[in-house]
């Protein structure tokens, strides 16, 4: 059986809970603004976050290293001092690309967003497209290199190529950024 409780013993009961609870509360909140204030937010001391590199500097921003080339900022999510620096053909200078349309064919989603990011401020547009001559799965425009065209691919070996208007950025997916952040300081005159 329930012990019967006056509504008066009842009511001192509440209120000393609820002064308990209250106080676990302020507890809680003083003890997390003070372990806050000690937190060391995970940040080491010795990672750079502004680096030097072919004459230009590069800040890390919000995990993009940022460099400005003529008065227009380029982000990069590779540090451009751990690109290896392919051989590879003679490519355009940006100049090209500015104000033109730009077609870019890819199934890499990270290495397109790379470009996108990086051209939106230099080519009048930029739309996906197929390479003339190649099976294309969607419904888009048929482009060919008479066009502003990147086509980036996953392949065995990687290399950057240009023929005509058309770059040939391939390589295995885990490079595949890597190498178009090669492509585009390679275009705007950084490496």
């Amino acid at each position: 059986m329930r012990k019967l409780i006056s509504k008066e013993n009842r009511a001192k009961k509440q209120e000393r809970n609820n002064l308990i609870i209250g106080v676990v509360l302020i507890s809680i909140m003083f003890l997390g603004t003070i372990g806050y204030s000690f937190y060391d937010k995970g940040e080491d001391s010795s990672i750079q976050t502004q680096i030097n590199y072919g004459g230009h500097e590069f800040i890390l921003n919000n995990g993009l290293w940022i460099v400005e080339k003529e008065g227009r900022q380029f982000g990069f999510k590779t540090n451009p001092n751990e690109i290896s620096g392919l051989e590879n053909s003679l490519l355009n200078s940006i100049g090209v690309y500015e104000n033109k349309p730009l077609y870019i064919s890819s199934s890499e989603n990270d290495a397109l967003s790379e470009v996108y990011i990086n051209m939106n401020n230099v080519a009048q547009r930029i739309q996906l497209a197929c390479l003339e001559g190649t099976e294309c799965e969607e419904d888009l425009p048929i482009k060919n290199c008479s066009n502003n065209f990147i086509i980036i691919s996953e392949t065995e070996e990687n290399s950057i190529k240009q023929e005509e208007n058309c770059v040939f950025i391939e390589g295995n997916s885990s490079d595949l950024v890597k190498l178009v952040d090669e492509f585009l300081l390679k275009i705007i005159g950084i490496k």
